[in-house]
């Protein structure tokens, strides 16, 4: 993906009777660090798909930069790259696990009044004040026939929802503060409404009239129906790919073109490195990639905190008391959610108190604890609930399953987690996030680094293919 520079020869053509051919000749200047350059943006552009102008300027003129590199990548996982004078928009294909990333995104009620201030903003001034705007969206409301509380909850739905429009450049505060709103609906705020950038709000949005067939909109919206697209996406989006969950398409993609020109070349667009193994694939983020845990987007892993230290202390758990069999395919631990949460108050027990000690929310409250390390691992990938019906809070709750890939941090758990561990990614259904770094060996003899357990790499695979 490097750039080419081409230039002409300024010198004349020198001919002679025998007319000899033209002696100008295309020089090519190579720019190997462009490669690296795009790489990072791309990353920078999963993780962060709006860049906007006045607070993104020398992103975008990089990623202008770059812009062939950019289009040539991000085609190959069926995303569109909007690029304008002062806007980068990437958007993406349905997310992989979209009920899961469901679960770390914004509250149904955001969400609601997100969409309805972007209807409401099409039809206003560039200026407006925020009770306009409300009113307006208000107004969208009934029309939809949606329910209308005006209570505290209902305003804060709507700042969230401010908030994230104003993060994308959409709808951007000018002066004010949104937080008076909370407490006075006619607070002075000054918006910016960007109304050719409304248009790009929709990431993904199908091919099919939501206004005739509001169901199939949403099903396209929702899944991407191409299963070599689905599978790319997942391996750059998310942290790593279960070869136990995937369907007969998926499967096959993952067996057979995974580490050809399918796969192994955008992970090299991308900067990352493909690891595969029995148990699924990932692609890998080198450590000179990133230098801060939030460049590997909202949920790194493992890194300090009390969440993220009784993952750890639980997948330690899980690897010694899981239960083997019944689970999504071999290497799958199980744990019941009430073993869960017993497991998760003894180690509070032992962390709340002293220096480096667990939050007290969390330490007296182990159910709670659970509800947020399910959030993490399930939004890393690290675990699959099964009988999803029953909500974390219940007391019967889910059946927990760890997946072969947490068997890269087992005895890792006994200490604190520290910066300079391996950090892994988790999805972005609303941004995205990178994968996990190489793990510990999956063999005292072995020395390369990988994600997964200690299960055999699938060499006969590899004979299959060759």
């Amino acid at each position: 993906m490097s750039q080419e520079i081409h230039r002409e020869s300024a010198e004349p053509a020198t001919h002679s009777a025998t007319r000899l051919p033209d002696t100008s000749r295309r020089r090519k200047a190579w720019r190997p660090e462009a490669d690296a350059e795009a790489a990072s943006l791309l990353r920078r552009l999963a993780a962060t798909p709006w860049l906007v102008g006045g607070r993104d300027d020398e992103l975008i003129a990089a990623v202008r930069r770059n812009e062939s590199a950019l289009r040539s990548a991000v085609a190959r996982l069926g995303w569109v790259l909007v690029i304008e004078r002062n806007l980068v928009r990437l958007r993406k294909s349905a997310p992989p696990r979209p009920k899961v990333w469901a679960r770390q995104g914004p509250s149904p009620a955001a969400c609601s009044w997100f969409f309805l201030l972007v209807a409401a903003a099409e039809s206003m001034p560039p200026r407006t004040g925020l009770g306009q705007l409300v009113t307006a969206a208000r107004s969208a409301a009934a029309e939809a026939a949606l329910p209308l509380r005006g209570d505290l909850g209902e305003r804060r739905a709507i700042v969230a929802a401010l908030r994230m429009l104003d993060e994308r450049g959409v709808v951007e505060r000018l002066d004010g503060d949104l937080d008076g709103y909370l407490h006075d609906e006619q607070a002075p705020v000054l918006l910016a409404i960007h109304h050719t950038r409304l248009a790009h709000v929709v990431a993904n949005p199908g091919t099919v009239d939501p206004a005739t067939d509001p169901r199939g909109w949403l099903e396209q919206a929702q899944r991407e129906p191409d299963a070599a697209r689905r599978m790319r996406r997942a391996l750059v989006d998310d942290t790593c790919v279960h070869t136990a969950v995937l369907d007969g398409a998926e499967a096959q993609w993952l067996s057979q073109r995974v580490r050809g020109d399918d796969g192994a070349p955008l992970a090299t667009a991308f900067g990352l490195s493909l690891e595969r193994r029995s148990e699924g694939a990932a692609f890998v983020v080198p450590d000179e990639a990133f230098r801060h845990f939030r460049e590997l987007g909202p949920m790194p892993f493992p890194v300090p905190g009390t969440v993220a230290h009784a993952a750890l202390l639980l997948i330690d758990h899980a690897a010694v008391h899981g239960a083997a069999g019944a689970g999504p395919g071999p290497g799958w631990r199980g744990m019941r959610h009430q073993d869960v949460v017993a497991a998760l108050a003894q180690f509070a027990d032992n962390k709340a108190s002293g220096k480096g000690g667990w939050g007290a929310e969390y330490a007296s409250n182990p159910v709670l604890l659970a509800e947020r390390v399910a959030d993490l691992l399930t939004g890393t990938n690290l675990v699959h609930l099964a009988n999803a019906d029953h909500h974390i809070g219940d007391v019967a709750g889910p059946q927990w399953w760890f997946a072969p890939a947490t068997g890269r941090w087992a005895e890792e758990g006994s200490a604190a987690p520290k910066a300079t561990r391996s950090r892994t990614r988790p999805p972005a259904a609303l941004t995205a996030q990178r994968p996990p770094e190489a793990g510990r060996p999956d063999t005292p003899d072995r020395q390369d680094p990988d994600l997964f357990s200690t299960f055999a790499t699938d060499q006969q695979e590899d004979k299959e293919l060759r």
